[in-house]
């Protein structure tokens, strides 16, 4: 295999790093405080957003992640280049349309949705300066187990009558559609059990209940605890077939996670050249931080962990690519694990090194250390994904006898082989 940019990407790269050299870093601070001041109900972005986002629009810097004509035809592995790009900027996804948790919302519009469901709501949102969340977590039942989820539709005089607690509902204040994971089959098998369905965010009995605060933080588009009340919508609002939540789910989530490795791995990137900058220019106990071998292990490592994870992270797309989301869903979990977690010790060597200013808000090591730390959370926990990861690596051995004679005989003397 070869990670070689193709010319196209090498462009589309060139020109996305001179754009955020010229327009995104210089305000990203300004953004970031917009999108707490003047986000909410029927407002998805500030104003400062919205220039940026006409502005990449117009010079063609818009829904990378889509193949065909609708984005830039890429493969995951090349857009995932693009991604790390993005990824050093908090704002940035959100100023190519190519932000969480929209882009998953796109993906699996566009590859389950009907015509109209496409035209009203996907649109839109690869168009306009508008929204989505997805509803799927809740409070009462494990994040990392889905099959327990209690959120109940039911189909009553052709209409979806919803009812439920979720939370973690990302994005949900500023956005005009929800797609909500819920149980509508509460009888059939656990995998079967649950639908997609489209809930515009201004149907009666569909309630923000409070943006939750995340390590002190509560403004902008929120992760959001949701209440679903007799919350009613047509028949024609299933995204998909009835019992196939589980299945776009996973559609959804293949994709998603190899654009988080991605975006950790570019926020990685900026923690290192952060560091290393202050280790250049700050001097301590007569000389450069830089010459300290502490700080010099912390730059090494650093360097030598993002390294390995884009590596992992650019293999794991190409696999999706040429075999399959199912065929590469033990590559998927093992960056998943390794890039939030590469990310993260990076973020917090950056800041150790920057000292009081690094959890200061005078960079923006802190707020992406905030941000970020839910990487190990999102789109499944570390420690399942690591279950996984040993299930299956366990299961490729389960039934393979010993090969090396002293091993076998150690295994006969304990009654550890299988006699064919």
């Amino acid at each position: 295999m070869d990670f070689s940019p193709s010319p196209q990407v090498e462009e589309l790269r060139g020109r996305l790093e001179a754009f955020m050299d010229e327009h995104v870093y210089p305000v990203e601070m300004e953004a970031l405080e917009a999108l707490d001041r003047e986000v909410g109900p029927g407002v998805a972005y500030p104003r400062i957003l919205v220039e940026l986002r006409e502005r990449a629009k117009a010079e063609g810097l818009w829904n990378f992640f889509l193949p065909g004509e609708q984005g830039a035809g890429l493969a995951n592995w090349e857009y995932g280049m693009l991604c790390e790009v993005m990824g050093r900027s908090l704002v940035a996804p959100m100023v190519f349309n190519c932000a969480a948790p929209d882009t998953g919302n796109m993906e699996i519009l566009a590859e389950y949705g009907t015509p109209q469901q496409k035209e009203r709501w996907l649109r839109p949102l690869l168009e306009d300066h508008v929204r989505s969340c997805f509803s799927m977590t809740e409070p009462d039942t494990s994040g990392s187990d889905p099959t327990g989820l209690r959120t109940r539709a039911e189909l009553v005089d052709g209409e979806w009558v919803i009812n439920g607690h979720k939370w973690f509902t990302s994005g949900a204040v500023g956005a005009s559609v929800a797609i909500a994971m819920v149980v509508t089959d509460p009888d059939a098998p656990p995998h079967r059990r649950a639908s997609m369905i489209l809930v515009p965010t201004d149907t009666p009995g569909f309630e923000i209940v409070r943006p939750i605060s995340v390590m002190g933080h509560d403004a902008g588009p929120g992760h959001c605890e949701v209440r679903y009340r007799d919350c009613r919508v047509p028949a024609e609002n299933l995204l998909g077939p009835r019992g196939a939540g589980f299945e776009i789910a996973q559609a959804r989530l293949g994709p998603g996670r190899i654009h988080h490795c991605m975006r950790a791995i570019g926020a990685a990137e900026r923690a290192l050249e952060l560091m290393c900058r202050r280790a250049n220019a700050r001097e301590a106990f007569g000389g450069p931080l830089a010459e300290k071998q502490f700080v010099q292990d912390f730059v090494a490592r650093s360097r030598i962990e993002i390294d390995a994870a884009r590596l992992m992270v650019l293999h794991a797309a190409w696999k999706m690519d040429t075999a399959g989301k199912r065929e590469a869903r033990q590559e998927i979990s093992m960056i998943k694990v390794v890039a939030a977690n590469v990310c993260m010790d990076v973020l917090d060597r950056a800041i150790q090194v920057h000292g009081a200013l690094g959890v200061s808000d005078d960079t923006p090591l802190a707020v992406m250390w905030r941000q970020l730390r839910m990487l190990r959370l999102a789109d499944g926990p570390d420690e399942v994904h690591k279950m996984v990861i040993a299930r299956r690596e366990l299961n490729r051995w389960k039934d393979d006898p010993p090969t090396y004679p002293a091993e076998r005989r150690a295994a006969e003397t304990y009654g550890e082989v299988r006699t064919p």
